[in-house]
């Protein structure tokens, strides 16, 4: 005969000296171990150097301070930066760029060839850039600037970056250069005397043609644009496929079954 089994068990007092266990992440090189990536380093390596070379040509053949205060050159030459710090990585299999910095990068050189095919670029738009047409090495470094480097950072981030990266958290972050910059672009129109050439760079921020506040409507314009494109870039990346997968090393294979 069994003895009865009491209803109420009273829970065992904890045992001395063993800590309780702490979630602790583990790294994915524990797990899967780093590679390299050559040919992905090598056609980083090749956008900046590009890059790096047509902003150097466009500085030869204008004036230095001009030409760095336009937004074109300055997302060209943080895109070259960018670049070649992720070509790095990916030579050295070390781990990624902060997808901040990198997804600052895709966005502003995105503004750029947008902002010069689908506004400054039209002669029917009323902001184009209608200075004439350009020749010679300034054609060559006006079509890199503006469409084959803006296209190769597209390329480098859908086929050999890793999506999921991005969060829409980033996003407001994003918009503090473009409005740095902005800011920065009208103290440099107040310090030049008006009817000099090139006070204001862009025809839709011209204080001179269009007053402060028709400029500063299109900036707010121009920055609700921004960011809906930089949420646009982040549900994209979080739509597409990975294209960089990789099969790890194990150290063993499993064989088939005998008999």
């Amino acid at each position: 005969m069994t003895a009865p089994i009491p209803r109420d068990i009273p829970d065992l007092p904890a045992v001395p000296g063993m800590p309780a266990l702490l979630a602790s992440p583990v790294p994915a090189t524990a797990v899967v171990a780093p590679y390299r990536r050559p040919l992905t380093a090598a056609y980083r390596l090749l956008v900046a150097l590009v890059a790096a070379a047509a902003v150097t040509v466009d500085l030869f053949l204008g004036s230095p301070i001009r030409v760095l205060t336009y937004f074109t050159i300055q997302s060209n030459i943080l895109l070259a930066l960018v670049m070649i710090a992720t070509a790095r990585r990916a030579w050295t299999a070390r781990r990624p760029l902060s997808p901040l910095v990198t997804g600052a990068a895709l966005l502003y050189i995105t503004i750029t060839g947008l902002m010069y095919h689908l506004v400054l670029a039209h002669a029917s738009t009323p902001f184009a850039m209608t200075g004439g047409p350009v020749s010679g090495w300034q054609a060559v470094t006006n079509h890199v600037l503006h469409t084959v480097i803006p296209i190769a950072a597209v390329v480098d981030w859908l086929f050999l970056t890793a999506p999921g990266r991005l969060h829409l958290r980033m996003a407001a972050t994003w918009l503090l250069y473009p409005m740095t910059y902005l800011a920065v672009y009208l103290a440099r129109g107040e310090l030049i005397l008006p009817g000099t050439p090139g006070r204001y760079l862009y025809t839709f921020l011209d204080v001179e043609q269009h007053g402060y506040k028709s400029v500063l409507g299109n900036a707010l314009l121009l920055g609700l644009a921004f960011y809906a494109l930089s949420v646009l870039l982040v549900a994209i990346d979080h739509a597409r496929p990975n294209p960089i997968r990789h099969r790890a090393k194990t150290g063993f294979r499993l064989q088939p079954p005998v008999g």
